[in-house]
């Protein structure tokens, strides 16, 4: 194919390939010239248009001649057109010849399709010359066959196209021919004349003046027998003729042309629906589609004209016709047109179709305040209908109304008000609220007052709006319930009171489950006893018996959709109503059919038929409830409902039609609810069931209407294919779905499905016969959905059978009809019943039948005469391919070559052929798939002609065609991304993601979601270069949606404005999922774009339309005509990329802004740094942050959170939530002390406040809380002043908590309540944190300063905002923690197993009542964690001393739990002591955290975990819990196992501290506890002998620990667990050593470092709770931890300093060490082995990496702290020192530094038998190491503090002893530290600093030794020398300094000189 990519074609290698190869060859030139015009091509013209030209002549393909035209216009266009007309005269040439015969049309064709784009290219630059082209195509067109019309009508289209105006000559003869055309056999050819015509009709005036009545005529005789494409096309044609007609420019300026108003463009319109064409085309088919005169065609491709009409005026047109409008289409399906509904199923169909207009206007069109203003509209014309009912029947008796012909009228009309009414609002959801409140609409009266209608429809009609206006708005759920209860009750005598009144009732109840907020749980039992009550009264009067019995039973089945929670209370009654609905014995049920007339049995068929949907109800919505025993009870009437179906035909027989709509109601409540109920319950009334079923299937007198619909949905979707686009999804299903009767193969097909399933079998051969044969004759059918549904069949009957023979011989059979059928019908069945069999058997047994049925196929699939055998021979064909596998890899290459054959030959309008072309295609890239990337030649070959079917499949016109050629291409970009052209693929999606069709629009939309998910940004980047590459896109419609949308707002833009306007639920979801990712991958980069695009959204004015109109005026005062207004109002709404977004659409947008924030944290830091964000901004200006656009999302949160909509509300809550959260800690760098946030308040308070009105929705109000808590407790706010603005919101709903159950809202579930009570204590629980937490923080900040004297008036502001925050809390603290208790008793309840469930109150709990424990759970669930913190908090800091009884608060009004810490104590029976209340508290807090610790759920909230220890610790900051807890040993040792437990299973560091801060303060608790027993003790036995004391702490007198009831043992566990999961190597088992091994020392990370930091501070106080006995045994344990941390994590760092966990390891040791137990003399030699041996293991064994300061550090801690008993035994004493020694001789000056300040410790230590072995053993090598660095002066500080510290351990050592010989030794040293004159000068620092430090201390020793100090001084001249010279220079320098310090001692300097003159 390369040779393929030149200018001129490759000649050569052309003529040496193969006739196919030729035509793909040729079509990849013609594909690659495409993309390289335009070009210079002036020298090469004249060959290239010669190679075009002789292509022209080579009998092309359809793609080719379309490319070969193409081209040729190019190349004219950018060329010279010298030859251009030899061009058109050859072509007109090939269209004159007279040879007719096949392989000559292709020619002919493409001539044809050749003059077409030349013109349309050039147009008027041709000359007059279009005359003698037309004349020539029409002539032409005499003779032509379909698919010369086809491309004739095409060619014309582009002919006016490109000459505009200029053609006008031509347009009368173009408009007869198309006029012919458009009435055509072929489809195809009818899509492409109403192409033409739609074009024609842009200048051809005649056609919306003159002509207008002609061309709509002709339009409505084009639908009559019309395909779903010809509709579409047809329709399009019609709206638009007609919007000129309306809006002409001309028309206004010309006398002769007619113009029309919009009133009499919908009389046009509908005189087709109700009238229809003049029977043209009319067949046998009408016969089945009713009696009506106007077929169902033209019925809805007019209605598809309507909405094209409407659609093109534009929303604001229709806003300002509306009441036209509805007037118009209302009429269409009133009674009074008798030609419009003749029958039950043209009423349906009427009024479909006008539901469709209304939805696809109104709900595509309008805007929220348009729609709100048509809902006005439509309850006005409700209102006038009802008027109208009204005055034809008769007020004064509402029980005897009678029907008259006014009523019959008005029910159609009224049910398409009331279902676009209900749809309206539906959508608007709660933005409709004003349209409910407005009293002078009445929205609420009009409906409810229909009920009443006679009609039933109505009725239901009526119902299905309240419906919709209660799940819209939930608030009006319970009123219009109790409403419509009332009237029930009121109206009971009246049969359509009592039937209009069940059906609103049942509606409202089944809304439930939608609306989250629910109902009153006590609307249950209304509606229960109403039904009961119907049910009762039904036999008391005759004329409603039945109407009364339907109700009740209705009222039964709807109150189960409430679910187990409310049925459970009243399942006893429905049981017995149940049970007495049906007969109790044979014997009555023999009774009854002795007895009983018509209406009887019409009564007991509707009472039991009512019964068993009740039933059915109940299994499906009350599962929970299906207990073993509720079963029992259920099943015992099957049997006789069973008994009475086989009693039907006998009663139909004897009674008529009469009883026939309630037998059929009986038979399909029955088998609805035997579909439910398991087999084996009614296993013995089979062989009944069945016949019943046989006969219900097989009587043509008995069909069900339900069952119409069952093949479809059992039919696979695939094959839906090959049954025509009325079966796929369109947007126009609504109206174009098709009602097939096929029970029979149906009901056989599911029994083969479930037999294959379940590996069951057929019996015995008989059967399989008769199988075989009733599937064989199907097989055949003339009927395409019956031969798909049989071709399944056959395959599950081989599944069944599974028998290979069986198997073999079915393929053989189709092999044989295939080979002698001539017929299409046989052939189509057996080539799909070949790939059925390889579906459903995963592959026929041999390759030898694979190879047959390929080849049948592939033979079938060629057949060129009939399109229809192609079609399915290929689609089973493509089913082999996706089966096979990789078996079918042999034959892919043939596949592939065939499918691009057929693409590049078979016509387009043979769409059904190349769908099921492209199905073969998909199944070959997925058979392909990784392969696909491979560099071979044979793949890049498959890979091209893969990429070269795509592309023609593109270029096809059919939707579907286009849609699997996105679908092949997303497959060949997901396994061979590199070899598809991103571009090229970008480009065609955004070409159609405007796309009229739907099926094209998913397509589009899957492949942009997987595109999104590799190559956002790239995606992104080709859209906009599409867009400004306007002048490529010839579309007008794509110029519009791709040029304005795509340019302005981006690819993200116009999917955002998509999601706006698709109704399609799926495609919406796709939309969502693809802006998500595009969202992740791009929004930090284009925040800027992406946050505009939001705000846009979120922005977009309601009251767009009232700024129209004043622009409107406007431009009236400017004289601009009605026309140009129409179009000016049309061109205004483009120039707005988001008109009216639904609030849908708003939700969408603020959730978007959630998550571009969260992207933004896991970005940088600088999104929320504003001095950093500024200063990267300045660097560089293309940065951008989020923290700089802070003002906008401040205004899009506040625009969100006070929007009429209340799910808009939440999001914009959330959003100003998460704001809060991430911005409050930002700084305002302009204003230092303050934060970026603190000028928002006034906003914040703003979008806070509506949350807070009566009328706001408890969810609502329940975030606000949320976010009112995180605003205060975020610190933004300091000033008291500010801060009660918002505080008082909260004290608002703290009232409303307080006021009890009295006070809560009748309109929604009680749980509702209990989630709003509890968001506010949730939120004063959070405030109250907060503010304690700071008052903490600050007075620890406090003492701080207080103790280094340091108080700024900041700190005393910042105190003061504390104290602010605390006292806003504390006026309310009395009531919160009553309340706060209460919730979490509550809670504690509700936690409770199911087994304890009885001892529950009764009456519900203080916030929830015992009805609704299930739907409150998630609320406590969602709060108590924080409850339980501040109500802890609460309790530490009144002491556990404050009871109620002093307390004073007011009685709380509602049930209390049966504790009594809630209660006030006038309330009280009898007072507990405050011991009782705290002990009960005590037990309540802990019980919740224990039980909630010991096994949190998965699904916990790390945060709900981390309150709950904070709850801990906190109670156990205060010595009464303490006591508590230390003084039960058995529950300090559960709460360990807990923690242990939570540690084991939550790897969060914050949560593991904090269990370890709850391990400290137990550990602590239980030391007080020991230390108090053991002070009682000894106060108890003063008088006695100390020896008599018994021996407190664990361990006793034997030391031995118990597991499981040792504090100490659960205590070493969970540290063992910390420590050996930072430190592995520190578990023996690990290690594989018992010992402490010798392992490089690591540096754990900062949260490691402080667990086992933690970890070592509760090991060093674990002794401390033991007895002598019990230290000695956990001794070795702790040491061993402790020196086994310290020698893993001894790292040297670079800054000098120790880690934590080495600090911490010292701490602990020195702990441990230091506790003096009082030890019995018998275990002192015990202790002092087992240290010194575990001790000698860390000394001798150090590591050669270990840190030496630490080891020294350890070393000291050990000396210094340890028992003398211990530290003086001797080979520890000379470990110790020869450490010391290698310490002083090491290289590095920080170690020897470290060594002689650790030496200098141990030095002056009191205790001189543990120093004085050092001080002997270590003087000499000291100053031996001194009298070295004479020769080596210090070259740096370091060295120079290693000297100076070893010259004061020197002089401690002289001074300790005091002999003559360390004198002379000693000064020495010090004298040759000092420098003389000439060198002092030129000496360094450190040399300087040394000289200095040395006489300081020879000017201390010298007076105190002076005779030895002569004596040295007289032995040694040169010594002495230098002393006087370095005194005297000392001397001078002192004279010449006037610092202060001279001036302060001047006495010294001198004593000294004086002293030193004995020399």
């Amino acid at each position: 194919m390369e040779l393929a990519h030149s200018l001129l074609l490759n000649e050569e290698a052309y003529n040496q390939l193969g006739e196919f190869k030729k035509a793909e060859f040729v079509f990849e030139w013609l594909r690659f010239l495409e993309k390289l015009l335009p070009a210079d091509i002036r020298e090469k013209q004249s060959k290239l248009v010669e190679q075009l030209v002789s292509l022209l002549t080579s009998s092309p393909g359809p793609p080719a001649r379309q490319l070969i035209a193409k081209n040729l216009a190019i190349v004219y266009s950018s060329g010279d057109i010298f030859s251009v007309h030899q061009t058109i005269d050859k072509c007109n040439e090939l269209i004159r010849s007279k040879d007719d015969s096949p392989s000559y049309l292709p020619t002919k064709l493409a001539a044809v399709v050749c003059l077409g784009y030349l013109y349309k290219k050039l147009g008027r630059i041709l000359g007059n010359s279009f005359l003698d082209t037309v004349g020539n195509i029409l002539k032409a067109m005499k003779n032509a066959e379909s698919q010369g019309r086809y491309e004739i009508m095409l060619s014309l289209q582009n002919i006016l196209k490109g000459l505009g105006a200029a053609a006008i000559p031509c347009h009368r003869d173009i408009y007869k021919a198309a006029r012919s055309c458009l009435m055509d056999r072929s489809m195809a050819v009818r899509c492409a004349a109403a192409k033409c015509l739609l074009e024609l009709q842009s200048e051809a005036m005649f056609m919306w003046s003159t002509d207008l009545d002609s061309v709509v005529t002709l339009c409505f005789k084009s639908f009559e027998g019309s395909s779903y494409d010809v509709r579409m096309a047809v329709s399009k044609l019609l709206g638009c003729v007609l919007v000129s007609a309306v809006t002409s420019k001309q028309a206004s300026s010309r006398q002769n042309v007619r113009k029309i108003s919009f009133e009499e463009a919908l009389d046009l319109l509908g005189t087709g629906f109700l009238r229809g064409s003049s029977g043209f085309l009319r067949t046998s088919g009408d016969i089945l589609k009713g009696t009506s005169s106007v077929s169902r065609d033209v019925r809805v491709g007019v209605t598809q004209a309507y909405v094209v009409f409407i659609s093109t005026l534009g929303g604001q047109w229709l806003e300002r016709n509306f009441s036209a409008l509805l007037s118009h289409v209302l009429d269409l399906v009133s009674q009074s047109q008798p030609k419009a509904i003749q029958t039950q199923l043209d009423a349906i169909c009427c009024r479909r179709c006008i539901s469709f207009i209304l939805r696809a206007t109104v709900g595509g069109l309008l805007g929220e305040k348009a729609q709100i203003a048509t809902a006005k509209e439509i309850c006005q014309a409700i209102w006038k209908l009802k008027k109208v009912v009204d005055a034809a029947t008769s007020d004064c008796n509402v029980e005897t109304r009678v029907g008259t012909t006014d009523v019959i009228t008005s029910q159609n009309m009224l049910i398409c008000a009331l279902e676009e009414l209900g749809n309206i609002i539906y959508g608007l959801g709660t933005t409709a609220a004003p349209v409910l409140q407005d009293s002078s609409t009445g929205v609420l009266d009009a409906v409810i007052s229909v009920i009443l209608h006679p009609s039933i429809s109505v009725q239901l009609a009526a119902a299905w709006c309240l419906r919709c206006i209660a799940v819209a708005l939930p608030c009006f759920l319970s009123p219009l319930l109790d409403r419509c209860v009332e009237r029930l009750t009121a109206l009971k005598s009246s049969p359509e009171a009592v039937t209009g009144y069940s059906f609103a009732i049942a509606a409202l109840l089944g809304t439930v489950k939608q609306c989250t907020l629910g109902i009153p749980h006590c609307k249950g039992k209304v509606i229960m006893t109403v039904a009961e009550d119907l049910l009762r009264s039904a036999s008391q009067n005759s004329r409603i018996s039945i109407q009364r019995m339907q109700s009740g039973w209705l009222l039964i089945a709807a109150l189960m959709t409430l679910g187990p929670a409310v049925v459970q209370h009243h399942l006893p009654r429905m049981l017995l109503l149940w049970k007495c609905a049906f007969p109790l014995s044979p014997k009555d049920l023999e009774t009854e059919k002795s007895r009983g007339d018509s209406f009887t049995w019409q009564v007991t068929l509707e009472s039991r038929a009512g019964a068993l949907c009740a039933v059915k109800s109940f299994i499906l919505h009350c599962g929970g409830l299906l207990t073993d025993e509720v079963i029992q009870r259920l099943l015992p009437p099957i049997p006789y409902a069973i008994d009475l179906l086989t009693l039907l035909p006998s009663l139909n027989k004897t009674y008529g039609n009469p009883l026939k709509p309630s037998s059929v109601n009986y038979r399909k409540r029955l088998y609805e609810l035997l579909t439910l109920l398991p087999p084996k319950t009614y296993e013995g009334n089979f062989s009944a069931v069945l016949k019943e079923l046989v006969l219900d299937l097989t009587q043509s007198d008995n069909q069900m209407v339900a069952s119409a619909a069952y093949l479809p949905s059992l039919s696979h979707q695939n094959e839906f294919a090959l049954l025509g686009p009325p079966l796929q999804e369109t947007e126009h299903r609504f109206i174009e779905e098709q009602i097939v009767q096929q029970n029979v193969m149906s009901a056989f097909s599911t029994v083969l499905k479930h037999l294959a399933s379940c590996k069951g079998n057929l019996g015995s051969e008989d059967i399989r016969s008769s199988a075989l044969a009733l599937v064989m004759s199907a097989l055949e059918s003339s009927n395409p959905l019956l031969r798909c549904s049989a071709a399944e069949s056959l395959a599950r009957l081989a599944q069944v059978v599974a028998d290979s023979t069986f198997t073999a011989g079915l393929a053989q059979i189709s092999f044989d009809k295939l080979k002698s059928a001539r017929d299409v019908i046989s052939r189509t069945g057996h080539s799909l019943a070949l790939g059925s069999l390889y579906k459903y058997l995963g592959g026929i047994s041999s390759s030898q039948h694979l190879n047959a049925c390929v080849g049948i196929l592939y033979t079938l699939s060629q057949d060129s005469t009939s399109p229809e055998v192609q079609t399915w021979a290929l689609h089973s064909l493509s089913l082999i391919i996706d089966s096979a596998g990789p078996l079918y890899h042999v034959h892919v290459e043939s596949t592939l070559s065939l499918v691009l054959m057929l693409l590049l030959t078979v016509p387009p309008a043979y769409a059904e052929v190349h769908q099921s072309l492209g199905r073969c295609l998909n199944a070959l890239i997925a058979t392909l798939g990784p392969e696909l990337q491979g560099s071979s030649t044979t793949v890049s070959a498959l890979r091209a002609s893969c990429l070269l079917s795509c592309t023609v499949m593109q270029d096809n016109p059919d939707c579907l065609v286009q849609a699997q050629a996105i679908s092949c291409l997303q497959q060949l970009h997901m396994f061979a991304p590199r070899h598809v052209n991103l571009s090229s693929l970008v480009r065609g999606l955004c070409v159609n993601l405007s796309s009229s069709y739907l099926l094209l629009r998913r397509a589009v939309l899957a492949c942009l979601h997987q595109l999104v998910q590799r190559e956002a940004a790239e995606v992104s980047e080709h859209a906009v270069a599409l867009a400004k590459d306007i002048k490529k896109i010839t579309s007008y419609a794509c110029v519009i949606f791709i040029g304005i949308n795509i340019r302005e707002v981006g690819l993200e833009g116009a999917l955002l404005s998509l999601l706006d306007k698709e109704l399609d639920p799926k495609l919406c979801q796709d939309i969502r999922e693809t802006l998500t990712h595009m969202l992740i991958s791009m929004a930090v980069e284009k925040l800027s774009f992406w946050l505009k695009l939001c705000k846009d959204v979120l922005a977009a004015s309601a009251d767009f339309t009232t700024v129209a109109s004043v622009d409107t005026t406007q431009e009236e005062e400017v004289a601009h005509t009605d026309d140009e207004l129409a179009l000016a109002l049309e061109n205004d709404e483009r120039f707005h990329p988001f008109l009216h977004p639904r609030w849908s659409t708003r939700v969408f947008a603020a959730e978007c802004v959630c998550k571009i924030i969260s992207q933004c944290e896991n970005a940088g830091n600088a999104h929320f740094d504003i001095a950093l964000a500024q200063e990267m901004k300045q660097r560089d200006s293309r940065d951008d942050f989020l923290v700089l656009h802070l003002a906008d999302l401040i205004r899009m949160a506040f625009m969100a959170a006070t929007d009429h909509s209340d799910h808009l509300r939440l999001s914009g809550l959330q959003m100003l939530l998460v704001l809060i959260r991430k911005f409050a800690a930002v700084p305002e760098p302009e204003f230092p002390g303050h934060v970026i946030l603190e000028q928002y308040q006034a906003n914040v308070g703003a979008a806070l406040r509506p949350a807070f009105s009566p009328e706001t929705p408890p969810d609502v109000t329940a975030k606000a809380c949320q976010v009112c808590s995180a605003w205060i407790a975020s610190g933004v706010v300091n000033d008291l002043n500010d801060l009660q603005r918002v505080h008082q919101l909260l004290v608002t709903s703290l009232i409303k908590v307080q006021a009890g159950k009295e006070a809560q809202s009748q309109l929604y579930n009680e749980a509702t309540s209990t989630m709003e009570t509890l968001a506010v204590l949730k939120a004063w629980a959070e405030v109250y944190i907060v503010a304690v937490e700071r008052q903490k923080k600050q007075s620890n900040i406090s003492r701080l300063l207080f103790a280094t004297n340091i108080r700024e008036e900041s700190d005393r502001d910042q105190t003061s905002s504390v104290d602010d925050l605390l006292q806003l809390v504390q006026a309310d603290l009395g009531n919160l923690s009553k309340l706060w208790l209460a919730a979490l008793q509550d809670f504690a309840l509700l936690t409770l197993p199911l087994e304890y469930i009885s001892q529950l109150p009764i009456e519900g709990g203080a916030f929830y009542t015992a009805e609704t424990i299930e739907n409150s759970r998630p609320h406590y669930q969602n709060s108590w964690a924080l409850i339980l913190y501040a109500t802890a908090l609460w309790l530490t800091n009144t002491g556990f001393l404050i009871g109620d009884s002093d307390e004073g608060l007011t009685n709380l009004s509602r049930p209390v739990t049966p504790t009594t810490m809630c209660q006030d104590s006038t309330s009280k029976a009898a007072v507990k002591s405050p011991e009782d209340v705290n002990t009960e508290r005590f037990h309540l807090i802990l019980g919740i955290s224990v039980e909630f610790l010991c096994s949190p759920r998965s699904d916990a909230a790390m945060e709900d975990i981390t309150s709950c220890l904070h709850a801990l610790q906190a109670m156990l900051d205060v010595p009464w819990p303490r006591t508590k807890i230390g003084s039960d040993q058995e529950l300090s040792v559960e709460l360990l196992n807990v923690l242990h437990r939570l540690i084991l299973t939550r790897e969060s560091p914050d949560i593991q501290l904090a269990a370890l801060e709850v391990v400290q303060h137990i550990l602590f608790a239980a030391q007080e506890h020991v230390k108090e027993k053991r002070r009682s003790a000894e106060v108890d036995d003063g008088a006695e002998e100390k020896e008599t004391l018994p021996e407190f702490g664990e361990g006793k007198d034997t030391g031995g620990l118990i597991p499981g009831k040792s504090l100490v043992f659960a205590t070493l566990e969970m540290c063992m667990c910390i420590l050996v999961r930072q430190l592995p190597q520190l578990n023996p088992k690990i290690t594989g050593s018992p010992g402490i091994t010798a392992g490089k020392p690591q540096l754990l990370s900062e949260t490691g470092s402080k667990l086992v930091s933690a970890a070592l501070g509760i090991l060093s106080d674990v002794p401390g709770v033991c007895s002598p006995e019990g230290s000695i045994a956990v001794l070795p344990t702790i040491l061993y931890l402790i020196i086994g941390v310290l020698r893993e994590t001894a790292v040297k760092l670079p800054t000098g300093q120790i880690p934590l966990t080495v600090a911490a390891s010292l701490q602990a040791l020195k702990g441990v060490l230091s506790m003096h137990n009082p030890i019995k003399q018998p275990t002192v030699s015990y202790i002092c082995s087992m240290w010194n041996r575990l001790f000698l293991s860390f000394v001798d064994g150090a590591h050669q990496e270990l840190d030496q300061s630490s080891l020294l550090a350890a070393i000291t801690v050990f000396i210094l702290s340890a028992s003398p008993e211990v530290t003086t035994v001797e080979c520890l004493q000379m470990s110790c020192i020869e450490k010391f020694k290698s310490a002083m001789e090491s290289k590095d000056p920080v170690i020897q530094l470290k060594c002689y300040q650790l030496l200098l410790t141990i030095f002056q230590y009191p205790n001189k038998a543990i120093s004085y072995p050092y001080i002997q053993s270590l003087a000499a090598s000291i100053v031996n190491k001194l009298q070295e660095t004479e020769k080596a002066k210090p070259e740096n500080s370091a060295e120079l503090q290693v000297i100076q510290e070893g010259i004061k351990v020197d002089f401690l050592i002289f001074l300790t002893f005091t002999g003559s010989q360390l004198v002379a030794c000693f000064l020495p040293i010090l004298i040759s530290f000092l420098l003389d004159e000439n060198a002092l000068g030129s000496a360094t620092n450190s040399a300087r600093s040394l000289h200095e430090f040395a006489l300081q201390y020879l000017m201390q020793i010298g007076p105190q030794y002076s005779s030895v100090f002569k004596k040295l001084m007289a032995a040694s001249p040169p010594m002495k020398a230098r002393l006087e010279s370095a005194v005297k220079g000392n001397q001078e320098s002192i004279k010449d300094k006037t610092s202060p310090r001279h001036s302060k001692n001047p006495g010294k300097s001198a004593s000294i000189q004086l002293k030193t003159n004995f020399l």
